[in-house]
């Protein structure tokens, strides 16, 4: 298997060369750049064989809202992980909208941030345990009419909903396969249903929504 090609892209140099070693003590992934602005992170990102972005939101020239936005239109396939200071939700919120796949705060733990790019490489969201009930609450507020015609859950299975709780615990499918015994097929399977079911479109929602309507408590 392929090392995760990662970029670091972050304005201070110090904080550059320590996620370089954290990373460099991980096999599975190898750190194939460092940025220090926004417009050196989406040149890198497009012209470089990159899987992971490590995005800081205070990027000089261009922020990191606005590099992740470009980069995700540009090559969707790229991981966006927020790693920052910020804790308000509404820079939770941009990013996500904006294509991000995880919100990481800079005073998360070696073995986290390790798990969680990996997580991404592989198909998953994360988003920091602490910022989850101001996330919900801003979710709510920008909710759509359209979001709100949402069926509440009872459309799903017991096997969805049990798929869905772990989904809202940050479980891969390889995970959720083991515990239930199946197939990562037919997870993808339950993905795809819940997804429908529920009119959502990615993972990061589908776990919001089983956390805002009490179908999992984190």
């Amino acid at each position: 298997m392929e090392p995760i090609k990662t970029l670091i892209a972050d304005d201070h140099a110090l904080i550059r060369e320590g996620l370089r070693k954290v990373l460099s003590l991980e096999p599975r992934i190898q750190v194939v750049g460092e940025a220090a602005n926004g417009p050196q992170t989406v040149e890198m990102t497009l012209h470089q064989d990159v899987d992971i972005v490590l995005l800081d939101i205070n990027l000089p020239i261009i922020n990191g809202i606005e590099v992740c936005r470009r980069i995700k239109e540009e090559k969707p396939d790229i991981g966006i992980i927020a790693l920052t200071i910020h804790d308000q939700e509404d820079y939770v919120f941009e990013m996500i909208r904006n294509g991000a796949s995880a919100y990481l705060l800079k005073d998360i733990n070696p073995e986290q941030l390790i798990r969680t790019i990996i997580g991404v490489a592989n198909g998953e969201s994360f988003i920091s345990p602490r910022l989850m009930s101001r996330v919900f609450a801003e979710f709510n507020r920008l909710s759509t009419p359209e979001g709100a015609g949402r069926r509440d859950g009872r459309s799903l299975t017991s096997r969805e909903l049990q798929v869905l709780r772990l989904v809202a615990r940050g479980e891969s499918n390889r995970g959720i396969a083991e515990k239930l015994f199946i197939s990562e097929k037919t997870v993808k399977n339950h993905m795809y249903s819940i997804f429908r079911k529920l009119g959502v479109t990615d993972r990061t929602q589908a776990a919001l929504y089983a956390i805002k309507n009490k179908i999992v408590q984190l």
